[in-house]
């Protein structure tokens, strides 16, 4: 065995974690099991005591600093989750801790951290401008530095994950799949893996907008990013320790790249099994490995995710709800050009049939073609061809926007406006029970004669969906119209005399 393999494991043998992190378990998925055809296991670092696996590190560094050391004071960096492990690890050996942190760090991880007595400093917009200020800051004060990832003994209080891992799963076990921001984790985990079990493949997880350590590796150094995204700001790092970069170069036997949608939807996948909620890079292991399984079709393999965070904002979830529908590939979206004339919009809902509508946007703008926007619930994005074609057989032109990020990040909520073709519109809020057919039911009772200038409709994974329909209504025909409303028997609002409308629609 390499010389510095055997220290890494002996350094891993005699981490001090256990003070105050927990021997975090390793929980069968059997949901997302059954789905992918795999053995899948879940190894929960978010049931630590600060939701991270960052305290094993910290504290396996801080608990050797001696006593002179301790009265400085210790300084970090992070973007939240090493901050909290070091702020708890101070705590508990009885010392300052003074934390740099991005200001793009969720108000959820700085509000711990000061919890545990860490004294905050917000600065930049990274990681790894928070890193900048933070040696600046022990150099001034003299204060010693805790290093997030690339510094041994922190390597080695993660690794201590890898040692669970094999003591929790003592059969034969295909892969580990880690989260990468500086390479601490996959680090850890990988010396030991591969000192104990080197048959088990280590593979590494990136944000495809966050993949300075993949980007290193390729170019035989480490690299500097010039931005990375935020979505998961956990692993949002510039730039990959010298250390790490070495070990993971040296140890993990494979790459595989995220997008946010597969994270958002790793995120549902997880709280379908264990009902808890991940933070994007703690779900990142899952998504990583969802995508192996199926680039490299692996079938009947035990698989081990690293759960390593669930610090989330609660108004995060928002977005990730909304967005887990296209990273399953369970949600198509479309642009249909249908004729602005009367039955239209009625054969196009004919058109989509029994498929279950997650959502509806469209607003009359030309007298002679509407544009829709239209979302449909699939099991695959193989089914999308046929849908195209289905509306074309109408004489509809489907426009698949399914990896178009500036429709679904913004122009799905900005299908409206005003018109000058929206003369006797009524607006009114209906409520719908939530099957398929509902729509067509409504289309069905409506008079021949009134039109339908707007209409959007978002499912929220309620019982009844809210819709908002704009009706062209002839003044004479208005008492049909009120019996319909009266008779149709869904919940409604007329929203016609709404201020708000007669602002921005009317």
């Amino acid at each position: 065995m390499d010389q510095r393999l055997l220290d890494y494991l002996q350094r891993i043998l005699n981490a001090r974690v256990y003070d105050i992190a927990i021997e975090s378990p390793l929980d069968p998925a059997q949901k997302l099991s059954a789905r992918m055809g795999n053995q899948i296991w879940l190894k929960r670092e978010d049931t630590q005591p600060v939701h991270s696996f960052k305290l094993r590190g910290a504290y396996n560094k801080m608990v050797r600093l001696s006593p002179s050391e301790l009265a400085r004071g210790v300084i970090c960096s992070s973007a939240g989750n090493h901050a909290q492990g070091v702020a708890l690890s101070a705590r508990h050996l009885g010392c300052q801790a003074h934390i740099v942190m991005p200001v793009t760090s969720p108000t959820l991880k700085s509000d711990a951290v000061r919890a545990l007595g860490g004294h905050v400093i917000l600065h930049g917009d990274s990681y790894s401008d928070a890193y900048a200020q933070a040696l600046e800051l022990q150099k001034r004060n003299q204060y010693v530095f805790v290093h997030p990832f690339d510094d041994p003994d922190v390597i080695a209080g993660q690794g201590t994950i890898g040692m669970e891992i094999l003591r929790q799963h003592q059969h034969r076990l295909y892969a580990i799949f880690v989260p990468i921001g500086g390479g601490g984790l996959i680090s850890g985990i990988a010396a030991y893996i591969k000192a104990v079990r080197p048959e088990i493949k280590v593979i590494g997880v990136q944000m495809i907008d966050s993949d300075a350590m993949i980007q290193s590796i390729q170019a035989g150094h480490p690299v500097s990013l010039a931005d990375v995204g935020l979505f998961s700001d956990g692993t949002a790092v510039k730039r990959v320790g010298d250390e790490t970069f070495r070990m993971t170069r040296e140890l993990v036997d494979d790459f595989v790249t995220v997008d946010t949608d597969a994270v958002c939807a790793a995120i549902k996948d997880a709280f379908e099994d264990t009902r808890s909620i991940l933070e994007p890079a703690g779900a990142m292991g899952i998504a990583g490995m969802k995508q192996y399984i199926m680039q490299h079709d692996l079938q009947g393999e035990d698989l081990v995710a690293i759960t390593c965070g669930a610090n989330m904002n609660f108004d995060r979830l928002r977005f990730v709800a909304e967005r887990a529908e296209s990273g399953e590939e369970r949600e198509a979206l479309f642009a249909v050009s249908i004729p602005e004339e009367r039955g239209s919009f009625k054969r196009l809902c004919q058109t989509i049939g029994q498929r279950n509508v997650t959502e509806f946007s469209y607003r009359i703008s030309d007298e002679k073609e509407a544009h829709v926007l239209v979302g449909l619930a699939i099991n695959n994005r193989g089914e999308i061809p046929e849908i195209s074609q289905s509306m074309a057989a109408q004489g509809f032109t489907a426009l698949d926007l399914a990896d178009d990020e500036l429709a679904k990040e913004h122009l799905r909520y900005m299908v409206g406006g005003r018109s000058r073709l929206s003369g006797n519109e009524r607006l009114y809020r209906f409520e719908f029970p939530e099957r398929p057919g509902a729509l067509v039911r409504f289309l069905d009772r409506m008079h021949p004669s009134w039109n339908i200038s707007l209409f959007h409709y978002r499912n929220q994974g309620a019982d009844y969906g809210r819709i908002l329909v704009g009706i062209q209504v002839p003044d004479e025909e208005l008492p049909a119209f009120q019996n319909f409303i009266d008779t149709l028997g869904y919940r409604s609002v007329d929203e016609t005399a709404n201020p708000v409308y007669r602002l921005f629609l009317r």
